[in-house]
């Protein structure tokens, strides 16, 4: 009987060390199929952090044989001044841009208000992706209060190659009826919350 117990405690030792062996020896197996197949990301981003410059892979999505001009519009229904920093831009299909809108209250009571998108040509919506806009949010702007909000966007490369201008449209206007109480000046300095559209 003790003969057996033996027996299996041995077996038992040599597959825990087997065990352990093997889950030493895992990752540097790992390593070696990955580099062999090129899928090692994770080395791959480790590498580039580590290099010269902390370089950082290409966007391969980016369509750099065209480019687009994206134009951008700023509609003001109200008594405050609402323009974008600049009034276009040459993109390439892909590519993560952003630009800057600016907003001021120019009336000596605060309002609030939000802006509403469109877009032409009209076949280009489907193609212009926001990933951060402050458009369908509402907004509170005490008097004479200024602020600017960003747009991130990338145009989609399966926009058609027929289009080669996007015009970018904001209606900025008041929402009515509703009370908007007077902020303390630590709150006027608070940034609102941006939120990316579904």
């Amino acid at each position: 009987m003790r003969g057996n117990n033996r027996r299996m405690l041995g077996k038992l030792a040599v597959i825990t060390m087997m065990m352990f062996g093997f889950g030493y020896a895992l990752v540097p197996l790992y390593e070696a199929v990955c580099d062999a197949l090129g899928i090692n990301v994770l080395s791959l981003s480790e590498r580039n952090a580590t290099g010269a410059g902390m370089g950082t892979a290409a966007n391969t999505q980016i369509d750099r044989s065209r480019t687009v001009t994206v134009e951008f519009d700023a509609n003001a229904r109200g008594p405050w001044d609402f323009k974008p920093a600049v009034r276009s831009l040459e993109v390439h299909p892909g590519e993560l841009t952003t630009v800057m809108y600016e907003f001021k209250n120019t009336q000596n009571r605060a309002m609030s208000a939000q802006a509403i998108p469109s877009y032409a040509p009209k076949q280009a919506m489907p193609h212009f992706n926001k990933l951060e806009c402050f458009c369908f949010n509402e907004y509170q702007l005490q008097p004479g209060e200024a602020k600017q909000w960003p747009v991130v966007f990338y145009v989609d490369p399966k926009l058609p190659r027929d289009v080669r201008t996007i015009t970018l449209s904001y209606t900025f206007f008041e929402v009515g009826g509703k009370p908007v109480a007077q902020q303390s000046p630590e709150s006027q300095s608070a940034e609102p919350r941006v939120k990316a559209p579904s």
